[in-house]
């Protein structure tokens, strides 16, 4: 089983932040690793679709990988709360999933479980 989901790392973060900020009006979206309960990289998945209100992941393109342990988007619209077609995906695919509301600061984020609550995730070195 795999370790649970405790943190994530500064750098992570903020690539995160950074890109939302890049895809700004649409939607950004990527697939989280994590390695010893924290957040450590990014996994872009070829095809994914991104829109103004949606970013769609193409999960059959994701390789085998114990490593995967959710997913990140962003909400233009500066909501970090998670939408009906959130709360779906959060229910079919990993343990952990970050929003990131704009304007993109470490404030406008929240993470949530696979169940769609609200879980604190520490920001680490």
């Amino acid at each position: 089983m795999p370790a649970r989901v405790e943190a994530i790392s500064r750098k992570t973060l903020r690539m995160i932040l950074e890109a939302s900020r890049d895809t700004y009006p649409r939607e950004f979206g990527a697939i989280l690793r994590a390695e010893g309960g924290v957040i450590t990289e990014l996994l872009l998945l070829p095809g994914t679709v991104s829109g103004n209100r949606h970013a769609i992941f193409q999960l059959h393109m994701l390789p085998a990988d114990f490593t995967v342990v959710g997913t990140v988007h962003s909400h233009p619209s500066g909501v970090f709360e998670p939408s009906d077609e959130d709360l779906h995906l959060f229910s079919k695919f990993g343990g952990i999933h970050i929003i990131v509301g704009r304007p993109y600061t470490e404030d406008t984020w929240a993470a949530w479980t696979h169940a769609g609550e609200r879980v604190p995730l520490r920001v680490v070195p």
